[in-house]
């Protein structure tokens, strides 16, 4: 009897059934995967993909962790180079002008950066002398003003205090030798933030200067890559740009010039010394250091006014104070909104913004940033008319609701007779 390859169990053709052979066969499937989805079944082998994805995936967090390093240890190199952007901007307006005259951009530019240069050196060194001479005459006269104090004191409470006994009391104490101590330890450190801080000043100048002088060559490369709509887009972007910056700049120093003279009268008028520079000093540190600006400038007026009367002191404060609200809430919006045409509460809320993302220098620069995107992003909003309504006006119509209360009592009132009856 031949042999079959039939299995004794397999239905056969008698029993109603195909038999192995009659079926038609399934698709082939790899062992230890599934049919349906081809995904690694409990027994079998890794899934081709999946290595290759989790290569991917360290890839991706590797050069995300990367990124975040470099970022954080780059902040302050991008942080200049955004600061020397916007005084870039500042100055192209002059370096422009005087291009389109024959001069050469760079010298133009070099001529523009020598003459701020200048300008700042002569006001840094007039305030350091100015500075210089009061502490020299506050040191001075300072046994005067601890015997004024000292009688002061024994006559309002009955003391018997002496300067001498002071005097050793505080070279004796442990608070001055601990102040020594820590003052002697910090002088390295204060060095060290001063070479810092000189280091970041070379560092924006130099990206400035070639940002300005190189102007239309960076230009040209930013629109190499682009197509011509979008060269158009980013050449207007940039006009936009240095037209807001200018303008922020120019309103800044006009408000600066308002201040210092306004300073400059009260302190004449008081008699201190040094008034005018002190009133240039009130009016550039109040208008381009943002936020702790106003406290800055006030602060020195008022000691110099202490020197020669406390009470001068105080009259400096109060006008600070009174100048300062009158700034805010009727020189600063309407010269803002002229020159940078952004609205004050906008102004404020970007200021905020900025301070909270890069602190002063986000304060500085959020105005015109803000500005420039206003202004950039308004071409492409479109607008249409407003109906005439009242209440775009600001009150309330007939079609809002009838006639107020007092409309239908005065309706009222003009419907009755004077004995109480009503007209026919």
């Amino acid at each position: 009897m031949a042999p079959t390859d039939e299995h004794p169990l397999a239905p056969t053709a008698e029993d109603g059934e195909p038999s192995p052979r009659q079926a038609a066969p399934a698709a082939a499937t790899p062992p230890g995967r599934s049919p349906a989805s081809g995904a690694a079944t409990p027994d079998g082998r890794m899934p081709r993909w999946l290595p290759r994805a989790m290569v991917l995936a360290l890839a991706l967090i590797a050069a995300f962790q990367l990124g975040s390093w470099a970022f954080h240890q780059l902040t302050g190199l991008l942080i200049n180079i955004l600061i020397a952007f916007f005084l870039a901007l500042a100055v192209e307006p002059a370096v422009s002008r005087m291009s389109a005259r024959g001069m050469r951009r760079g010298l133009a530019t070099f001529l523009v950066f020598l003459g701020l240069t200048v300008a700042a050196a002569g006001f840094v060194t007039l305030l350091g002398s100015m500075l210089a001479g009061q502490i020299i005459k506050m040191v001075e006269g300072f046994p005067g003003y601890l015997d004024s104090l000292i009688n002061w004191i024994n006559h309002t409470f009955h003391t018997e205090l002496r300067r001498v006994d002071i005097q050793k009391g505080l070279l004796h104490s442990d608070w001055l030798r601990k102040y020594v101590q820590n003052s002697a330890t910090g002088v390295l450190d204060v060095s060290a933030q001063v070479l810092g801080g000189l280091f970041q000043l070379l560092t924006i100048a130099l990206f400035s200067f070639y940002f300005a002088a190189d102007g239309p060559r960076l230009r040209r490369a930013l629109c190499s890559v682009l197509p011509p709509a979008r060269q158009a887009e980013v050449l207007r972007a940039w006009e936009i740009a240095v037209d807001k910056t200018g303008g922020y700049l120019y309103s800044r120093g006009l408000m600066a010039l308002i201040s210092g003279i306004a300073h400059y009268i009260l302190l004449e008028a008081l008699g201190v010394p040094y008034a005018p520079v002190l009133g240039v000093w009130v009016g550039l540190v109040s208008q381009f250091i943002p936020t702790i600006g106003t406290y800055l400038a006030g602060a020195l007026p008022m000691l110099i006014a202490f020197t020669v009367n406390p009470w001068y002191a105080v009259w400096v404060l109060v006008f600070v104070v009174i100048y300062q609200q009158f700034e805010n809430y009727m020189l600063q919006p309407k010269l803002t909104s002229k020159t940078v045409d952004i609205h004050p509460a906008v102004a404020f809320g970007s200021v905020v913004a900025g301070t909270a993302l890069l602190g002063a220098v986000g304060a500085l620069i959020a105005i015109p940033a803000v500005a420039t995107l206003q202004a950039f992003l308004g071409a492409y909003v479109k607008r249409y008319a407003v109906t005439d309504d009242p209440r775009v006006h600001g009150h309330r119509g007939r079609g809002a609701g009838g006639p107020g209360m007092f409309m239908r009592a005065r309706r009222l009132w003009a419907g009755r007779r004077p004995g109480g009856q009503q007209r026919p």
